[in-house]
């Protein structure tokens, strides 16, 4: 007998497809589902997880495909799946509420709470039985049945308890006293936790957290830090080495389970892999190491081939597992290899990559080059040739599920991270894409009046825009406008920025998350946690920094003023997990630097000059390139309207301008001598 499908059968969300034909009556978020719960007195099991994430599969595997679980869930509870790439308003709330319970969090997030939303109980996966001091699931739904039914008001009189603590946390924020000692603070905090071995920050799991290595490269130009720098490099050097880079189809995945990187957690995210771009190309500009420029290269790969749909948008994630089983798809025993290569070929593999009989994950082989030095990194001829055998012989595997939904956010972040490292290596094919995928987005998730939503699947759009899709898009456009010098960016940038403000901004102090005339949660947060992103918070603040030197808008500096101030308490307390605010804190303190380049598009000596400054690695400092014959339409930048020479540079150093500056040469000798102000 076929199986039945449930309620999730007629959602467009990869990961609530997943779970459609299990047992579990299943209901996505909806008030249909919060109706039912009140009218037949059940408390609401709430599963939150997304569609590439390796314990959810299991979970789902032991306990959500099994009839007696799903008869027990069904007759005692309402079910509600949720995707949290689509929905990050609740997840972000019902995270904080398993943090707050038990101390950490993590996916699949499993939570019950009553009708009206509050949580009463919290934790992340369970397996189907108990093990040890693990508690089964079905052991935990029985009990929570039993006191559901005979303690159920000291239940809600918990959960209101909970929401009410919960509210308190995030709303009641009190603000210190803030300088720039907070930035040696953070330094010094991450270089207590630095793995001065095989790099990164405390012990297994090992995440790659890039916006921590950004802070790190701009404070090791601002303090004159080699220590900063060094640690950045070892961490970027051992990443690679690891197996968590993939070294035949390229790209980074999720975090490493061990110390050394070697052990992938094997699913491959969009926004890890655009954010490490970023670090890889800055390193590539700060040290000229060619290694680092390759890297960047390879991810930039693996994004286009395996992670581009054909309109130039980017998909989510990839996941671990194929046929079942975590890391298949990318590991190989060495009977498998054989089958590839003669022996003298098969020697060379196993001694370069480092494999062997017995493997070293689960009898199978990790590829890793964490036993080659340093100076042996670079592709030669020989292991292109090796690798292109492998892909193909993989390429007969069944690969691994592809999410391939749009999210506006993340699409930015790819978008950002193409147009800035394609200005640092002048590549305009880089710059391209970019402005492809914005194209994207502006017909598909953007609205005449300048609001977003938040997914396209399918040809559905669907969510309101949170404020990270606005935070992250703002971000793209500045950094589209700074490489192609096409004014419409900055303006779109701007009237987005206005949504902003009008529907997302707390007269208090912070950005909320979601607008407010989205659906209204058990409470409103305002995200500043750097997690596995830059929060939306952080990026907002960073923004009103770029924009105001863009534009000298004073206006918004002060804004972003007022967001160090509203968000200071947290700072001081714990400002290693919000290493992004405090990039924007020490662009925010440091010295600036402004170049403005007037010229016209087809003038030849504009290249030299470019490739002159993307040959530094300038964090504080922002070069504008205008054309003539774009000001001439243009009300950013009337004032620049009278140049009559063919090009001409202006210099502004801390709010003073220096004579501009029309021979060529003359301005190619003053770029080589630029280095950031102390």
């Amino acid at each position: 007998m076929p199986k039945q499908p449930n309620k999730l059968i007629n959602e467009k969300s990869p990961y609530l497809l997943q779970h459609a034909y299990n047992p579990v009556n299943w209901y996505p978020w909806s008030e249909e589902a919060f109706e039912i719960a009140k009218k037949d007195n059940k408390p609401i099991f709430l599963s939150i997880g997304y569609s590439t994430c390796h314990w959810c599969h299991v979970m789902e595997q032991e306990s959500f495909e099994d009839d007696s679980v799903a008869k027990i869930l069904n007759e005692n509870f309402i079910a509600i799946k949720v995707d949290r790439e689509e929905r990050p308003d609740i997840d972000h709330i019902y995270m904080e509420v398993c943090q707050a319970l038990t101390g950490s969090g993590g996916w699949p997030l499993s939570i019950f709470m009553t009708p009206d939303k509050k949580p009463f109980f919290a934790g992340t996966y369970f397996p189907k039985e108990s093990i040890q001091n693990h508690i089964g699931f079905k052991e935990l739904l029985n009990i929570i049945i039993h006191r559901w039914k005979t303690s159920r008001e000291e239940i809600v009189e918990s959960a209101e308890e909970i929401t009410k603590i919960i509210r308190l946390s995030l709303t009641n924020l009190q603000p210190e006293p803030l300088d720039q000692y907070i930035l040696e603070k953070t330094f010094n905090s991450l270089e207590l936790s630095f793995d001065k071995e095989y790099g990164g920050f405390g012990t297994k799991p090992k995440f790659p957290t890039p916006h921590t290595l950004l802070f790190l490269l701009r404070y090791s130009v601002h303090f004159k830090s080699n220590k900063a720098l060094k640690m950045v490099e070892k961490t970027l050097i051992q990443m690679y080495k690891g197996g968590i880079f993939d070294h035949l189809g390229f790209g980074f995945s999720r975090y490493s389970v061990d110390e050394k990187w070697l052990v992938p957690h094997f699913e491959k995210m969009l926004y890890d892999n655009a954010l490490l771009m970023m670090v890889y190309a800055e390193m590539y500009q700060i040290t000229k190491k060619q290694i680092f420029r390759e890297i960047t290269e390879k991810i930039i790969t693996f994004i286009l081939r395996d992670l581009t749909n054909p309109e130039g948008a980017f998909y989510t994630a990839i996941d671990a597992d194929s046929e079942g089983v975590e890391g298949k798809y990318y590991t190989w025993t060495i009977e498998e290899i054989k089958l590839v290569f003669n022996d003298n070929e098969l020697d060379y593999v196993k001694s370069y990559y480092n494999l062997s009989d017995k493997g070293n994950f689960a009898g199978r082989n990790i590829f890793n080059l964490i036993h080659q030095s340093d100076d042996n990194l670079l592709d030669n001829e020989l292991i292109k040739s090796i690798r292109n055998k492998l892909l193909e012989a993989r390429k007969k595997r069944i690969p691994p599920h592809l999410d391939d939904k749009i999210l506006t956010n993340l699409n930015a972040l790819m978008i950002t991270s193409l147009a800035y490292v394609g200005r640092i290596f002048r590549d305009y094919h880089l710059i391209n894409q970019a402005e492809k995928a914005f194209a994207f987005i502006e017909k598909n998730l953007l609205t005449k009046d300048n609001r977003l939503y938040a997914r396209y699947r399918d040809g559905e759009v669907k969510y309101q825009g949170y404020l990270e899709d606005y935070a992250y898009l703002i971000w793209a456009l500045n950094e589209l406008f700074l490489s192609t010098s096409k004014d419409r960016y900055l303006e779109l940038s701007h009237k987005l920025y206005d949504s902003v403000m009008k529907y997302f901004k707390d007269m208090v102090g912070g950005f909320y998350h979601t607008s407010k005339d989205s659906e209204q949660l058990i409470v409103r947060i305002k995200p500043l946690y750097d997690g596995a992103l830059p929060s939306a918070n952080s990026v907002m603040t960073m923004n009103l920094l770029q924009l105001a030197e863009i534009t000298d808008n004073s206006c918004m500096a002060i804004k972003a003023r007022d967001q160090f101030h509203y968000f200071s308490g947290l700072l001081n307390y714990q400002p290693s997990a919000y290493t992004y605010m405090l990039s924007a804190y020490l662009y925010y303190k440091a010295d600036k630097r402004k170049i403005v380049i007037v010229t016209n598009k087809n003038n030849p000596h504009l290249t030299r000059i470019l490739n002159e400054y993307y040959n530094k690695y300038l964090p504080f400092t922002t070069l504008i390139v205008l054309f003539k014959e774009d000001i001439l339409t243009s009300d950013l930048f009337s004032e620049y309207a009278s140049v009559n020479a063919d090009i001409a540079m202006f210099m502004c150093e801390n709010y003073h301008c220096d004579e501009p500056i029309y021979d060529v040469d003359i301005i190619i000798s003053e770029i080589k001598k630029l280095t950031e102000l102390d």
